[in-house]
């Protein structure tokens, strides 16, 4: 708004003097890189972001397979935190010890997070491995792909008028100072004359 406010200066006006005129150039220069590079950018960093995101959900969903593994017998405690990015975050788990095929068909068999509220041995849950058959996350989605990629847009977007608003500020935080320093100066010159009889006559 401050950037917009600074147009006024644009105005016919016999006192206006040459900083207000380079504040005014400052402003608008200000306004149109907010209005235009800001969104290009965003868009940018948008479309590169969800086209690497994008990449990574097939590359996941290629790599990672959902398999059943068989409950051996509850290991209890606390279960470690859950993957943030899937749907299932805050769904109830429980740490046991289990089997599972590996997508090569060999067994394997360790500690894993099952879907279960109170395990019993037998019981059955699936499972994400990678080809070798350890765990690991449950693959990207592309909805979720697509709603970060959007948020780095508008993320870059934001960045790049703050930073343009923050270099309006500063040039114009400098202009105003060398104003001041030229007044003082101006005052200086003045000041053995100040008050004398006849003084500006």
């Amino acid at each position: 708004m401050r950037a917009i406010h600074g147009l006024w200066r644009w105005r016919h006006n016999p006192l206006c003097r040459a900083t207000d005129l380079a504040e005014a150039w400052v402003a608008l220069v200000t306004l149109v890189l907010i209005t235009v590079a800001a969104p290009v950018i965003g868009s940018l960093v948008g479309f590169t972001a969800q086209d690497s995101l994008q990449r990574s959900v097939r590359e996941q969903q290629h790599s990672r397979h959902l398999v059943m593994a068989t409950v051996v017998r509850s290991l209890g405690g606390v279960p470690p935190e859950t993957d943030p990015d899937t749907s299932a975050a805050h769904e109830t788990r429980s740490r046991v010890l289990a089997d599972w095929p590996a997508p090569d068909g060999t067994r394997q068999h360790g500690p894993a997070l099952a879907d279960l509220k109170s395990p019993h041995p037998g019981d059955r849950f699936r499972l994400w491995t990678d080809p070798h058959g350890r765990i690991t996350t449950r693959p990207l989605d592309a909805p979720t792909a697509t709603t970060h990629a959007v948020l780095a847009g508008f993320g870059a977007a934001l960045l790049t008028a703050g930073l343009v608003d923050s270099g309006r500020r500063l040039i114009v935080w400098r202009m105003v100072r060398r104003r001041y320093a030229l007044w003082d100066q101006a005052w200086d010159r003045a000041g053995p004359d100040w008050g004398k009889a006849g003084t500006g006559i």
